[in-house]
């Protein structure tokens, strides 16, 4: 039976595809107060700009952001592991890089979910939404005709993923966490629920302080998860 590796992923994987992140100089709060663009107080405000926001982020995914060789060292992985990759972030670069157990915590940039029945949920481009593919405005309606609104967690929100994600790290017989700053909470919970003994391995050019037990490879994640590979390797 395979080992099962919990990967928990956050800004730092996607960045060097040229994600925007939201916390780094020049990232997305430069341009965009947090609270106007990713919480419900600013949905209701302004829920115009809201579709704006997210339509132009999904457009930039779709048309110009590809996964990296970090996306694709993770795929690599799963020739000798159970990999299941837990994200912070709301792009799709994991699942297009072929990973194929992904949980993303904070929701989905390329989907959109009813108002009023949030369990019906939709990847865009699609027809029955928009003839526009990825651009969504408050004039949106799904095959209900109810109004949509992105598939993301704004602050305040419940994590719904939360609970799943905590399940998977209590079975991991290996924890890795890659481009995070381990602020970001839940998410940052994460490592509680690591069984004691466990071996961890943490992946980011400028790690946070973290008991000396965390193996620290403190590497950029595209040279940082080809280590990590040769490492688990050479223990199997």
């Amino acid at each position: 039976m395979k080992k099962k590796i919990v990967i928990s992923t956050g800004a730092g994987i996607s960045a060097e595809s040229g994600m925007s992140t939201y916390r780094d100089a020049g990232g997305l709060w430069d341009n965009y107060p947090v609270m106007e663009v990713a919480s419900d107080e600013g949905f209701e405000r302004n829920p115009a700009l809201i579709h704006q926001f997210y339509s132009n982020l999904r457009t930039k995914l779709a048309q110009t952001i590809q996964p990296n060789d970090a996306h694709r060292g993770l795929v690599e992985l799963e020739k000798d592991f159970d990999v299941h990759v837990i994200t912070q972030n709301v792009d799709d670069l994991h699942e297009r890089a072929g990973s194929t157990q992904v949980l993303h915590l904070h929701g989905e940039l390329m989907k959109v979910r009813s108002m009023r029945r949030p369990d019906r949920i939709y990847t865009l481009p699609c027809d029955q939404l928009s003839d526009k593919g990825l651009v969504t405005t408050v004039d949106t309606r799904d095959p209900y005709g109810d109004p949509v609104r992105p598939h993301i967690v704004f602050f305040g929100e419940a994590v719904p993923n939360m609970e799943p994600a905590a399940r998977l790290a209590s079975q991991a017989d290996i924890f890795v966490i890659i481009g995070t700053s381990l602020v970001v909470y839940p998410a940052a919970a994460l490592l509680q629920y690591v069984p004691h003994g466990v071996p961890i391995y943490y992946i980011d050019p400028r790690p946070a302080k973290v008991p000396s037990w965390v193996h620290v490879i403190a590497r950029k994640a595209t040279e940082g998860v080809p280590e990590l590979i040769n490492l688990l390797r050479q223990q199997q």
